[in-house]
C-alpha cells in the first residue's frame, strides 16, 4: 500500500479518545510537541491507556475539524509507531486540488469503555452513552 492510501484510509479510520464529563476533548500538554488529545485506532487501545471510561470515536477526518485552534491528535501513544495528527497533515498527504467535505454531522458515538469491543463500533449512537 502506497503512502498515499494509507493516509485515503486513515481518513475515514474510526478513532476512540476519552470523553470528559462536558463536551469537548480532553487535552494533554507537552513541552516538546505541544497540546495534543491522545486517540487510539481501537477500543482496547484506550481501555489500556485509560482503564474504565466513558469515550466517543469518530473518523480520523472529522476529528482533526474538531479539534482545537492548536491542539493534535496523537494516534496510538502506546503502540510500536505512535503519531501527530492535525489537519494539514491529512491535506498535505493528499496533495493538491483535493476536495475536503465539512465536518457539519461529525458521526460521534459514545460509549463506556470496559476493556471490549462494542457491539457494533460503526454503529452511530444518536442519544449519547455514559
Amino acid at each position: 500500500m502506497s503512502e498515499p492510501e494509507k493516509w485515503a484510509a486513515l481518513r475515514g479510520a474510526r478513532l476512540y479518545f476519552q470523553r470528559p464529563e462536558d463536551p469537548g476533548f480532553l487535552v494533554s500538554e507537552t513541552a516538546e510537541d505541544g497540546p495534543f488529545v491522545p486517540v487510539f485506532t481501537s477500543l482496547e487501545g484506550l481501555a489500556r491507556f485509560a482503564g474504565a471510561c466513558g469515550w466517543a470515536s469518530t473518523t480520523a477526518e472529522d476529528l482533526v475539524g474538531l479539534l482545537p485552534e492548536g491542539v493534535r491528535a496523537l494516534v496510538d501513544p502506546l503502540g510500536e509507531r505512535p503519531f501527530l495528527l492535525d489537519a494539514r497533515t491529512l491535506r498535505d498527504a493528499e496533495g493538491p486540488g483535493a476536495e475536503h467535505p465539512g465536518t457539519e454531522d461529525p458521526g460521534t458515538e459514545h460509549r463506556q469503555a470496559r476493556g471490549q469491543e462494542a457491539e457494533d463500533p460503526e454503529e452511530r449512537a444518536d442519544g449519547g452513552g455514559s
